[in-house]
């Protein structure tokens, strides 16, 4: 597989380039699947879904491969992994994934690149987890596809990790030297174009279902299922390195005010450790200061 080592002056070029690789998974997930070709028989498709949802990068690859599929036959959108499997059928889908490339592979000369993705990858499956308990909290129809939405709502920073690690090195420096620095003025500085940019030009180019390209989408803002994506998303970014964040009660204000709940309950929910939610508790924070404006 290659790597990015100059940023490309169009969007169009990022999407060429990424049209041509393989998108490569957690070296655990590969060897999982293998293993659970031996066993098929005995594997049952919420087992699957799991293991896939423990992976935003195969998260990311099942759904190209069955919107494409769909797309031939002109079937419905599939927004969950479950119903994925099951369209495919346990062992074909196990057949189909039996080989795939792993992101420990692609950057093994790059140790600080694979750190890097290790973090972004748990800080997305964090955003999943909160995105899943706030859906459950307020009766949404599906919660699999909030789920879904939340845990891919970070695989553009993956994918840069693993196809340009020093200019997503780069980024990470320039944050560093200047902490003012917006993470989407760094990316556009580096790439020429921010992440969310380059995110939503490559869901538009792999067809993924309109339900969840809309709830990455900021613009959609209105909409309470976005704001729970988009808010589970940035409490996991800023609760990256604990409870301190400057922006956390703000986040805090917005979530209580989607989920019309209290601070004390929220932060229960959230189990956040004892000295931080004696803090957190009278720290107010403003909902408004957490999301762009509706």
């Amino acid at each position: 597989m290659a790597l990015i080592t100059q940023a490309f002056d169009s969007l169009d070029s990022y999407i060429a380039f990424f049209s041509l690789e393989a998108l490569p998974v957690l070296k655990h997930t590969a060897k999982e699947l293998q293993a659970m070709r031996e066993h098929e028989d005995s594997i049952n498709g919420r087992t699957v879904a799991a293991l896939v949802l423990g992976d935003p990068m195969m998260t990311l690859k099942v759904l190209i491969h069955i919107e494409a599929k769909r797309r031939a036959r002109q079937n419905h959108d599939i927004t969950t992994i479950e119903r994925a499997v099951m369209m495919m059928g346990i062992s074909p889908f196990l057949h189909e994934f039996s080989d795939v490339p792993t992101i420990e592979n692609q950057i093994a000369d790059h140790p600080k690149a694979l750190i890097g993705v290790l973090k972004v990858i748990s800080r997305a499956r964090r955003a999943a987890r909160y995105a899943r308990d706030w859906a459950i909290l307020r009766h949404d129809l599906d919660v699999d596809e909030i789920t879904v939405a939340a845990l891919l709502s970070e695989v553009t920073e993956i994918l840069c990790w693993t196809f340009a690690p020093t200019l997503t090195q780069d980024v990470y420096a320039m944050q560093r030297a200047e902490h003012s620095l917006r993470s989407a003025a760094a990316q556009r500085m580096v790439f020429n174009f921010s992440a969310k940019e380059l995110q939503l030009a490559l869901v538009s180019h792999w067809h993924l279902p309109e339900l969840l390209v809309s709830m990455m989408d900021e613009k959609y803002i209105h909409n309470a299922r976005v704001r729970t994506v988009q808010l589970a998303n940035s409490l996991a970014r800023h609760t990256s390195q604990g409870w301190d964040d400057a922006a956390i009660p703000d986040d805090l204000s917005a979530i209580e005010e989607l989920l019309h709940i209290g601070r004390e309950n929220l932060l229960h929910r959230l189990s956040v450790p004892h000295e931080a939610a004696e803090r957190l508790l009278t720290a107010g924070g403003r909902a408004d200061g957490a999301l762009p404006p509706m």
